[in-house]
């Protein structure tokens, strides 16, 4: 059962009154959650060991969050350098099964009430979603301008108190409001951990109140979000600075966020960079830095520097990446100078 509709502008979401904790540890959502948390990671030595003792770890764990004796483990950060250096975290395996079990049961009630352009980490969207979407709103009359933005160092300006009563508001099941301030507390970090399943959600969750401010408040009809990135098109420039100002004040005001210094507004006519590309209403072209580190990699497989298996994979995620754009010549043309190579290599080889 369902909390009364709350008139547009005071809150986006209904409250769930009677979500049940005991959902999450109920043994076939951690089972469930465990094949989740297992997916393509189930050789590696934590995986196997935890494995090896399936039901007697998932006891144990569901007994932890029964009894509310659960605590989270070590964080384990680690860099990453593409497409821009970031660090990650990683949680031990027991945990990223906990988080997927609490996942299975929130993402779903919270997906339902999210906008309709929030294009980020949701079943049935995606980036090609997002970008398809971005040319419809270009194709649209007088749609004139535009305004992009992201947020300054997402992520870690989240604030934990903010999220936590945003949370509260629209969840009453005292075990679920624990296990996740649980979560969202077990980083002593300012903001959230790149890295975890959960920050992905409440990351989400923090700016859907944005969402809300313009789509409920301010009644833009062109907007759209993929995570901390969002666009607004209008046929007026003028409203879209005096919009980015009353942004800016609500961000500061009701979220502590601030916008990075890339904000900008400018012509459609000269395409819009987002998610990875850039985008017309009747064409797309994948970013230039996007194809520069694609030749970097080609050539660091053909030096020796990259071992096959990770460079065939990123040639995968190319050709899906440059799909239904003008840059798949530039992406083809690496891909058959790659099997020119693969191909003068078997045959050398077996010349000797």
């Amino acid at each position: 059962m369902l909390a009364p509709r709350l008139r547009a502008g005071r809150s986006f979401f209904i409250k769930e009154v009677f979500l049940v904790f005991e959902r999450v540890y109920d043994y076939r959502n951690l089972y469930e959650a465990y094949l989740k948390a297992r997916k393509a990671k189930r050789y590696r030595s934590e995986v196997l060991q935890f494995s090896y003792r399936l039901e007697e770890n998932l006891i144990e764990l569901q007994n932890e969050l029964i009894w509310k004796t659960y605590k989270i483990g070590t964080y384990r950060p680690f860099v990453i350098y593409e497409p821009k250096r970031r660090q990650i975290v990683a949680l031990p395996f027991r945990d990223r099964v906990v988080q997927h079990a609490l996942n299975n049961v929130v993402e779903p009630i919270f997906d339902k009430r999210m906008i309709f352009d929030s294009y980020a980490c949701r079943k049935g969207k995606g980036t090609h979603k997002a970008v398809r979407r971005l040319a419809y709103f270009l194709g649209k009359p007088k749609n004139f301008y535009f305004l992009k933005a992201d947020i300054k160092a997402y992520f870690a300006s989240i604030n934990k108190v903010i999220l936590k009563d945003i949370l509260s508001r629209y969840i009453s099941d005292d075990g679920l409001l624990w296990l996740i301030k649980e979560i969202i507390d077990s980083n002593q970090e300012a903001g959230l951990p790149i890295g975890n399943l959960m920050s992905q959600l409440f990351a989400n969750v923090y700016l859907h109140e944005f969402d809300h401010y313009i789509k409920n408040v301010r009644s833009e009809k062109y907007y759209l979000r993929y995570m901390d990135d969002f666009i607004i098109l209008h046929s007026s420039k003028s409203h879209l600075w005096a919009l980015l100002k009353d942004i800016e004040s609500f961000l500061k005001a009701k979220l502590a966020l601030e916008l990075n210094a890339k904000t900008r507004i400018g012509r459609t006519s000269e395409g819009i960079e987002f998610v990875g590309y850039r985008v017309w209403n009747k064409n797309k072209l994948i970013k230039k830095s996007s194809l520069r580190r694609m030749k970097k990699k080609h050539k660091a497989w053909k030096n020796g520097k990259m071992p096959s298996k990770r460079f065939l994979l990123s040639l995968g995620s190319w050709i899906g990446h440059c799909a239904d754009t003008a840059s798949h010549k530039a992406v083809e043309r690496i891909m058959l100078d790659s099997l020119h190579y693969l191909h003068n290599k078997i045959a050398l080889n077996s010349h000797f």
